[in-house]
């Protein structure tokens, strides 16, 4: 084990891309941490789904909102919006996402990095 992992998204180890978006993945021993990067009109169910196979995204995701807004809607009709400074919590329950506006969105995941898109 090192003592000191330095590491930047600048050169990721593992780039997912998508229609409107990409997430960038950086490791840490066993640590995984994703940068999530849409631009305006991307959404879960139409750009991401069919990498995932499933109709609703189903992963657990712990992260922060360094730029842009994107909604955030439950299958059961559940919805929030995350915003630049926002730390959020969103359970594996199925959920669809979307940008909000015309600015892009960008986060980073501390928790799901390693299932998204995969």
């Amino acid at each position: 084990m090192l003592d000191v992992i330095i590491k930047r998204f600048d050169n990721p180890d593992e780039i997912r891309k998508f229609d409107k978006g990409s997430f960038e993945i950086v490791s840490l021993s066993d640590i995984t941490i994703g940068r999530a990067t849409y631009a305006p009109g991307w959404k879960w169910s139409v750009d991401v789904s069919p990498l995932a196979g499933t109709e609703f995204c189903e992963v657990e995701h712990l992260g922060m909102v360094l730029s842009g807004s994107a909604t955030v809607a439950f299958k059961d009709g559940e919805i929030h919006t995350l915003e630049k400074g926002d730390i959020f919590y969103v359970s594996p329950k199925p959920h669809d996402s979307w940008v909000v506006g015309d600015k892009a969105y960008v986060s980073l995941h501390f928790m799901g990095a390693d299932k998204y898109a995969d």
